[in-house]
């Protein structure tokens, strides 16, 4: 199939994609590199490895792109890839090793005063973010930005649910400290 349309519809271009078509490809680069990148970016311990993240995750988006049914939103089935790409690099370099248990965990959460939030930027939030171990991390953007539940996490991650919620936790509680003295 070749591009005979100037606004090619997703199906069209997915298409294009499955017969390797350089026009679909840098169709779905465009639309979703950005996009993929702030996923990296979360994950990544700095901006070039987020950068090798987010081309191999396009290398198997455009590789697996045979596999997508066109069951669910293909900027889902897209996020997904990049997702467990990352999660793949952080098992590979053994990143995800600093879990505890939460039978470890201290339960006390200091009470955070929420308008705190409204007084600083979308960018220092993910800085703050940026600057959790990586296990707490991981799991926190598991769960609270992609939405996993600790079951999902803990079979993704191949450690215990209750170490999941323990990460989730003491991440939770570092982004407070973290959020807190940015307003001091």
């Amino acid at each position: 199939m070749e591009l005979t349309n100037r606004n090619p519809n997703e199906h069209q271009i997915i298409e294009g994609c499955v017969h390797s078509k350089t026009w679909a490809q840098k169709l779905v680069y465009e639309q979703y590199s950005s996009i993929m990148m702030g996923v990296c970016v979360r994950y990544a311990s700095d901006r070039e490895t987020a950068r090798d993240l987010l081309q191999d995750g396009f290398i198997k988006v455009f590789s697996n792109i045979k596999t997508y049914t066109g069951t669910g939103s293909f900027g889902g089935w897209i996020r997904r890839i990049f997702v467990t790409t990352a999660l793949e690099y952080l098992r590979k370099n053994d990143a995800l090793k600093q879990s505890t248990s939460i039978d470890d965990y201290d339960y006390s959460i200091e009470n955070m005063d929420v308008s705190i939030l409204d007084k600083i930027s979308a960018d220092e939030l993910m800085q703050c973010i940026e600057k959790l171990p990586i296990g707490y991390r991981t799991v926190f953007n598991l769960y609270a930005i992609e939405g996993y539940s600790h079951l999902e996490i803990a079979k993704m991650l191949h450690i215990s649910e209750n170490t999941s919620r323990s990460q989730f936790m003491r991440a939770r509680k570092m982004l407070q400290k973290s959020v807190q003295t940015l307003n001091n």
